[in-house]
């Protein structure tokens, strides 16, 4: 199975330049000719005929029908941490809080944060406002023509157009951020790049905000007058938001659940009739929306199964078969996957959906390594040291995993879901296990039973995350049941044949969890496939001859997906020797791992 992704657009012929069907309309799904890569992270659309793509973690490639691929990277130091969009402006958040700006100032006037000289979007210029108030941004959103920062992490402030209230601050509006007065702490913002209106989250679970435009409804708060100040929607809780998206005219809203819910406009709102609050979608009732996409009109929506639905395409710029008939076109339909993807249609948070004004991409996202890597040693259920379940009726596990996850110990676990009351089943302990391992919810009711019997916080993910427990395992070596040997000092060749008791002497233990090699390593899951379960083997020699320094750093990087140095270690030796970790241990993330070294060269200015 490849490694690498390719792009899929649909669109009209004007997005051609980038395939190799020229002056054609794409009215299904076309690869591009964009290289293919690991290492995108996302893509975002403007107005017009263009995008934007973040591959490298301080690198951006932009793409227009009358230019030129364009490749911007950013100064000395900075890496980036989201890039957003909007009518002819891109603006770049970096690791150090400071935003970027990329634009074409003279096809629209109001952008905001330009200085009057910026055109054609010839480089990144720096957005000075923030750095000369002493502000961090912690976060950005970008509607049609305004934009919102969340700064030191509760300061609201908007920029841009004013357009029907849309920036929350009265009648006033300006280039220059101003602040936005929410009563409380503001958690999270949601906009669209076609929206004249923005939501929030707070602090207080219990409240959602709204402002902007509401020509159509599309606030969701039971009326059609548009706000100029943020306003309560009534009908839902921030608590129960996972997302928010906005187009021009309709506005889709996934909560918690994965239930898919819109208001607005008739022709876009997938219901087909104008909604003034936030409805449930018939057509998706039944499903679990994880990933939201919306563009002028069309939108697009995936579920946890890799089910893509889309409504909303303009003529002649439909993804595939399904909407030849346009009279439903107004309507949730599913739409075929190009084959590429048929290969991950089993892989959890892989595939990436995008919509822009006229254009819809697809593309595979490998960096959640981890998630990926446990969910198919779930799978594979090899050298699993412990059983859930009733006897009989068990599914192996990884005792450590199943532990940390839980903070329960497998006795535990049995006596609680397992005793003589129970009523779990085993379908229930497979969406369980399926939680622990890759943080599935294939079935919320069942997966609250467990929870519920094990006296734990439901929904897990308000308390606890995969990525979260197994980084807090690397702490626990009581339960490490495995022994990387390290080379103390090199043996020389005429030493080779010296006993095997003297040379053992030589090596120094690292502690780890087999199941971590397992899922993390190519290497180690070869090696072994080679082994039988009941030799109970625990411990192997590496000979990779890199420093116990350095393999103490990849191990801890197999748990934490992040690397950290302290004051005596030597960055260029470690960022020398784990250069070619990914392909010596055959791991599957190489674009976080290329980002954590290239974060250490930038943070010691190595060349």
């Amino acid at each position: 199975m490849s490694k690498s992704s390719s792009v899929y657009l649909t669109g009209p012929k004007k997005f051609s330049f980038i395939t190799n069907e020229k002056n054609n309309n794409l009215p299904k799904w076309t690869e591009s000719k964009i290289k293919k890569t690991q290492t995108i992270k996302k893509i975002v659309c403007g107005r017009r005929i263009h995008f934007l793509i973040w591959k490298k973690p301080d690198k951006l490639e932009f793409y227009h029908e009358y230019k030129k691929k364009r490749k911007y990277q950013l100064p000395k130091n900075e890496t980036i941490k989201d890039i957003v969009s909007s009518y002819e402006t891109y603006q770049i958040l970096t690791e150090s809080g400071k935003v970027w700006s990329l634009a074409n100032s003279n096809r629209y006037k109001e952008v905001p944060l330009l200085d009057a000289d910026q055109s054609t979007f010839e480089k990144i210029r720096p957005v000075t406002f923030f750095k000369e108030k002493k502000l961090f941004v912690n976060s950005l959103v970008m509607g049609f023509t305004s934009c919102y920062y969340l700064c030191n992490g509760d300061q609201l402030y908007a920029s841009g157009s004013n357009e029907e209230g849309s920036l929350g601050i009265g009648q006033e509006g300006g280039r220059e951020p101003m602040p936005v007065y929410v009563q409380d702490k503001v958690t999270k913002i949601f906009s669209g790049s076609h929206a004249l209106n923005f939501f929030f989250t707070t602090s207080k679970p219990d409240l959602f905000y709204a402002c902007g435009s509401n020509y159509y409804g599309e606030l969701g708060i039971g009326s059609t007058v548009s706000q100029i100040s943020p306003v309560v929607v009534k009908n839902f809780q921030g608590s129960e938001i996972m997302t928010v998206s906005l187009g021009y005219s309709h506005s889709i809203l996934i909560n918690k659940k994965g239930q898919t819910f819109s208001c607005g406009r008739k022709g876009t709102n997938g219901h087909g009739v104008d909604k003034a609050i936030f409805t449930l979608i018939p057509q998706l009732k039944e499903k679990k929306a994880v990933q939201l996409a919306i563009g002028s009109s069309q939108i697009l929506v995936l579920t946890d199964h890799n089910e893509l639905y889309g409504w909303g395409f303009n003529e002649n710029r439909h993804p595939t078969d399904e909407f030849e008939n346009n009279n439903s076109n107004n309507f949730p339909k599913k739409i075929s996957l190009p084959g590429y993807f048929t290969n991950y249609l089993d892989s959890k948070d892989m595939i990436r959906i995008v919509s822009g004004t006229f254009v819809s991409f697809l593309y595979l996202d490998f960096k959640n390594a981890l998630l990926q890597d446990l969910g198919l040693l779930f799978e594979s259920q090899k050298f699993c040291d412990c059983e859930i379940g009733t006897l009989g009726n068990t599914t192996p596990a990884h005792k450590a995993l199943v532990e940390c996850r839980t903070k329960l110990t497998i006795d535990q676990i049995q006596k609680k879901l397992f005793g003589e009351k129970s009523t779990i089943n085993k379908e229930q302990t497979l969406s369980f296990l399926k939680w622990v391992y890759h943080d599935e919810i294939s079935d919320l009711e069942k997966l609250e039973q467990n929870f519920g019997a094990l006296q734990l916080t439901f929904p897990p993910f308000v308390d606890n995350t995969l990525e979260k427990d197994i980084a807090q395992l690397y702490q626990d070596d009581d339960s490490k049941d495995f022994k990387i040997l390290a080379k103390i000092d090199k043996i020389d060749q005429e030493n080779e044949d010296k006993d095997e008791e003297e040379e053992e002497g030589n090596y120094e233990e690292i502690p780890v969890h087999k199941f971590i090699l397992l899922a993390r390593s190519g290497l180690f899951r070869e090696m072994f496939d080679n082994v039988n379960e009941k030799d109970n083997i625990n411990k192997v020699k590496d000979y990779s001859q890199k420093t116990i320094e350095s393999l103490e750093i990849l191990i801890k990087y197999f748990y934490t997906n992040s690397i950290k140095l302290t004051a005596d270690q030597d960055p260029e030796l470690i960022v020398d020797e784990l250069s070619d970790a990914v392909e010596y241990y055959q791991l599957n993330d190489q674009c976080n791992l290329e980002s954590e070294l290239l974060k250490i060269k930038m943070q010691f200015d190595l060349n």
